[in-house]
This record gives structure tokens, C-alpha cells and sequence, in this order.
């Protein structure tokens, strides 16, 4: 039996009141389909390692997540829809009823093992000769020519760091939101951060 990583504790302990019990769980649950995982924290984000990445969860305000990182090789998985954005294969997570019975994620979770005990690869997705262009809101448009700071480092960054502040902005549901989260877009620029810079560990 691994030893428990006393940052994942504090991490869950941190976690809002709603989202402890569901960690909790999930963490019982990996430990008992694979004993010698190791535990970790990566990205700010418990990981459970086992012969490489394995599994992973997370908690937000409002709901948890849990990321299995080799699901699309495992059968009763459903894909994940791209346009979701929550992270892992299970949606925004908000009680235990939310995940699958003790009994499926078991499963999952042995299968998870075997393919890292047997080093099976995920298959590569063959890479799309033109990059797609990224339609970029006028309001960023806009203010990016106010604040040359923060332009520099818009012109810098990598197409994935572009698109996850250019869909912050646009999920944004009311005016005034998005108002704020482009002046917050504006303000982390011109620091040089990517929009998941809290993350970043």
C-alpha cells in the first residue's frame, strides 16, 4: 500500500464542504483498484500515478471533476463532448450520485491500471496541417490596441493560451461579466499569464 501524499489531504481538506466527501471517495476508490498508485499533485491538481499518469481530480466552486487519462481506451466511457467545459470524462460533479456505482469505477479504474502496466499508448491524433484561425472578439480587439503590455504577450502566446481566453470571454452570459472578465483578460496579459495561470504549479 502507498503512502498517502499529505498535500493531497490539505488539498481536499481546502475543498469546499460539498466537493471533501466526493474526493474523499474517489481517492478510497483508486487506492482500493490499485494499491501501489502513487499520489501526487501536478498542475495544483491531485494525481494518482502508476507506472505514469493514471487518474486525476479536481474541485471548483461549484463542482469536482475526475479525469481518467486513458478512458478513450476503456469500454462504457463516453467520449467527451469538446464543447464541454468541465474537465474529465464525467461532467461537473456536484455529489457522489453524480459519478458511476463503486463497482463501475472499479472497473475503470483496474482497466486504467492494465493499460499503464501494459504501456498501451493512447493513439495520436494525426495533427491538422493548418491551424485553425481564431475568430477573436472585437471588445479584445480593442482593448488589446490600449494596452501594448498586454498585446506583446497576446502576440506571444500559443494558439491554445489564445483560445482559452478568447472562450472565457465569449461563455461570459451576461454583458457585465464579460465586461469584467475582459478587464481581467487585460490585466493578466499585460502581467505575461496565461488564463489558467492559478493552476500552474
Amino acid at each position: 500500500m502507498s503512502l498517502p501524499d499529505p498535500r493531497i489531504d490539505s488539498y481536499i481538506n481546502k475543498s469546499a464542504p460539498f466537493a471533501q466527501p466526493i474526493l474523499r471517495h474517489i481517492r478510497r476508490l483508486v487506492h482500493k483498484a490499485c494499491p501501489e498508485v502513487e499520489e501526487t499533485l501536478k498542475w495544483g491538481f491531485p494525481h494518482f500515478d502508476y507506472k505514469g499518469v493514471m487518474i486525476s481530480m479536481a474541485a471548483f466552486k461549484s463542482h469536482c471533476t475526475l479525469n481518467i487519462w486513458k478512458a478513450i481506451l476503456i469500454q462504457g466511457i463516453a467520449p467527451v463532448d469538446e464543447g464541454d467545459s468541465a474537465m474529465g470524462q464525467f461532467g461537473r460533479i456536484t455529489n457522489i450520485t453524480d459519478l458511476p456505482d463503486d463497482d463501475t469505477l472499479l472497473v475503470y479504474f483496474r482497466e486504467a491500471k492494465r493499460l499503464n502496466d501494459e504501456n498501451i499508448k493512447v493513439p495520436q491524433k494525426p495533427k491538422d496541417s493548418a491551424v485553425k484561425e481564431l475568430s477573436v472578439p472585437e471588445c479584445l480587439v480593442e482593448a488589446l490596441k490600449e494596452n501594448p503590455l498586454a498585446a506583446e504577450t497576446w502576440d506571444k502566446f500559443a494558439y491554445s493560451h489564445r483560445k482559452e481566453y478568447i472562450n472565457w470571454i465569449n461563455e461570459a452570459k451576461t454583458e457585465a461579466t464579460r465586461d469584467k472578465r475582459l478587464n481581467t483578460t487585460i490585466e493578466w496579459l499585460a502581467e505575461g499569464k496565461t488564463q489558467m495561470w492559478k493552476y500552474a504549479k
